[in-house]
């Protein structure tokens, strides 16, 4: 198991703590839209502040390629995050993230003063993990804290630079909480383990069929990506999803799941319709479809049949919704996951992304044990991968 220094272990009282966050938050004209990623944030800025650190933080916003853009200005952020926790937060408006305006807001700073810097992304060699930009932001800090797990599968200045220039590094509680669960349910779950995996595509989720199939004793696959399957064996898909190229994968993972003695569930019947819309007329097929119709959710007795499998699961890991959640007509499948989930008594892991959201939107959100904030750094994680901006931090 990973074992890093967390906020918990150091002390910051009178030293700058670079904090770097997740404040990649959906903003339309300037107002947040969502602001769960703030929310999650700040359990750890409030631990630093209360010890007496001087706290600045630090996060990406959007995708500005290098480029000062003031829609993706962090300034809202620092207004948000000011009435969520009760104090000013300084903003340092510098496009080129350590300028004057920074320099002087640290300076400045008092035990328990809180500042925020301009988006990381605005600097080009912050994906580079450019030593000039790293070297920068350590110039800032005594303290390094990562509390941005879902940018912990990028090796960035801002996430992994920065460590090799700051003595003490550390992750936040947020972070802490996602390499417990995610690293506990891998490495060392209750069993039985189940893990769920759905969405769109197979090639995205090579690698965690792959480590999962010498994990878990029960595998379910749906979404998109069972057609694939589905397709390898001989069935007719119609219009629906498929990863050609894949095929031969697939029926691997079928023998290897065999070979293992791991119960692999695919679907047994399928909603299909003519066309990708709510309200297109749709009927459950068993077996093959029609050559001008596509699935679009698992049918009913595949909820059944995937809500007994789950029934005595003490270790459950889900990642990508069953059909087209986003169709009400479609999200039974969906929904029936996450009610199963809701009622069983088990270490219940979602996934970031697609499934997070979904979990989310239908209400189930709050019946979980732990949903990710980082989609494809969980799904790295689950691929047995070592996320850099992890691996970066200190051992205790």
């Amino acid at each position: 198991m990973l074992n890093k220094k967390s906020v918990d272990d150091i002390n910051v009282k009178g030293k700058r703590v670079l904090c770097r966050c997740d404040f990649n938050v959906p903003l339309q004209n300037g107002v947040i839209t969502d602001e769960n990623r703030l929310v999650a944030a700040l359990p750890t800025i409030k631990k630093l502040v209360a010890d007496g650190g001087k706290v600045i933080l630090c996060s990406h916003l959007g995708k500005p390629k290098g480029e000062p853009k003031p829609e993706l200005s962090l300034a809202p952020v620092a207004v948000r995050l000011s009435e969520l926790l009760g104090q000013e937060v300084k903003f340092a408006a510098d496009d080129c993230v350590v300028g004057d305006n920074a320099k002087a807001a640290v300076e400045a700073m008092k035990d328990g003063d809180i500042v925020l810097l301009q988006n990381t992304r605005y600097r080009a060699e912050e994906t580079k993990n450019g030593e000039a930009f790293s070297k920068d932001l350590a110039s800032l800090a005594d303290v390094f804290v990562n509390d941005a797990f879902g940018t912990a599968h990028r090796a960035h200045c801002s996430t992994v630079g920065v460590t090799q220039f700051v003595d003490t590094c550390a992750v936040g509680y947020l972070m802490q909480k996602e390499i417990d669960f995610l690293g506990n349910a891998v490495n060392n779950p209750a069993r039985p383990f189940v893990a769920i995996l759905g969405g769109s595509k197979v090639s995205s989720k090579i690698s965690v069929i792959n480590n999962l199939l010498e994990k878990v004793d029960t595998l379910i696959i749906g979404g998109g990506m069972s057609y694939t399957f589905a397709k390898a064996q001989g069935q007719e898909i119609g219009k629906s999803l498929v990863e050609d190229d894949y095929l031969d994968y697939a029926k691997e993972m079928i023998a290897k799941a065999e070979a293992k003695g791991v119960k692999f569930l695919l679907p047994v019947d399928t909603v299909v319709a003519k066309e990708f819309n709510n309200d297109a007329p749709s009927r459950v097929v068993e077996g093959s479809m029609e050559p001008d119709e596509m699935g679009l959710d698992i049918g009913p007795k595949t909820r059944e049949l995937y809500k007994a499998a789950l029934a005595d699961a003490k270790t459950v890991v889900w990642n990508g919704p069953m059909g087209v959640f986003e169709m009400p007509n479609f999200a039974k499948g969906t929904v029936a996951v996450a009610e199963a989930l809701a009622e069983i008594d088990a270490t219940t892991i979602i996934g970031g992304g697609d499934s997070a959201a979904a979990v989310n939107t239908l209400g189930f959100g709050d019946k979980m044990t732990h949903i990710s904030t980082g989609g494809g750094a969980s799904l790295e994680f689950l691929e047995g991968k070592e996320l850099p901006g992890v691996a970066a931090i200190n051992d205790k």
